[in-house]
């Protein structure tokens, strides 16, 4: 019953003309910033988030298009590590059919060589028998023709046998 004693109705009567006109004060000046800010920071939310929405679109788009490239690249690098297997072993083989071929040459000169050094040995060692039977003839004939009578004797044989053939 003491809150009943304290009302004043004039009092209450300038409490609520002072609240109406601090609404109208409020609403004239103050709530079209506030509210005015607030939709301005309500539009600059959605706003970033909009971005950030994009911008996290444009990273998976980015991701995707360097997990591409990355791909690419790699199969690129093993397209060519692949043809510079090829390539070292093309060389290789290449280099040892060339070094195999040269062996065969080499061993064909050498060959061949050694039959004509054989040959000229053989011709060499020919003359060498003939020149020392004409030595050797020489000294039997010179024996034997030392005598005037074996000299008669062995021109009458040659005759005889030249005739006879």
């Amino acid at each position: 019953m003491a809150l009943l004693e304290d009302f004043s109705v004039g009092l209450f009567f300038w409490q609520l003309i002072l609240f109406i006109l601090l609404l109208f004060v409020l609403r004239k000046f103050a709530w079209k910033p506030i509210l005015g800010a607030v939709e301005e920071r309500e539009k600059s939310i959605e706003d970033s988030l909009a971005s950030a929405e994009k911008a996290r679109a444009e990273m998976e788009r980015l991701q995707s298009n360097n997990e591409r490239i990355l791909a690419e690249a790699r199969a690129e690098r093993d397209t060519i590590l692949k043809e510079a297997r090829e390539i070292k072993d093309k060389m290789i083989n290449d280099a040892k059919s060339e070094a195999g071929n040269q062996a065969e040459k080499i061993i064909a000169n050498a060959k061949e060589q050694i039959q004509n050094e054989k040959m000229a040995a053989v011709t060499d060692l020919k003359n060498q028998v003939a020149e020392m039977s004409i030595e050797i003839a020489e000294m039997v004939l010179r024996r034997e023709l030392d005598d005037k009578a074996k000299q008669g004797d062995l021109v009458k044989d040659q005759l005889d046998n030249f005739k006879l053939n």
